[in-house]
């Protein structure tokens, strides 16, 4: 039970994190690193990895397609981790210190969540339950 409704809750979040990368990307563009070759193309297919992602992940009656968009979702959760730290060095070098470190220091932490709680919701872990 628990599970499922993070699992809709994830899904809700990645649903919503394509579509504004489809619609907005721009925001998404000035956090990407240097080295990261055809932003916005890379920008793009994010965004449509997070919707089929999303998708993947509450299908009711398929195990294997939850367990592939855990994976996958896990697996893009670490892809834009170096996105998430450009974004906190950039930010912090502003002079007036951008978002500051109460936003970028728990989204730091909550990366390696997404990426346990993706793999979770999604099957790919076992639910360890207590012996009584």
């Amino acid at each position: 039970m628990i599970r499922t409704g993070l699992r809709w809750v994830l899904a809700v979040f990645y649903f919503t994190a394509g579509v504004i990368h489809l619609v907005r990307p721009a925001p998404f563009l000035t956090i990407m690193p240097a080295w990261v070759p055809a932003p916005e193309a890379v920008v793009l297919w994010t965004g449509v990895a997070e919707i089929l992602g999303s998708v993947g992940l509450v299908q009711p009656f398929s195990r294997p397609i939850r367990q592939a968009a855990g994976w996958g979702l896990a697996l893009y959760a670490l892809c834009v981790w170096p996105a998430n730290i450009n974004h906190f060095a950039l930010d912090m070098a502003k002079a007036d210190g951008g978002l500051g470190l109460g936003y970028h220091v728990p989204r730091m932490f909550a990366q390696p969540v997404i990426i346990w709680l993706a793999l979770w919701v999604g099957e790919c872990l076992p639910l360890r339950r207590r012996n009584a």
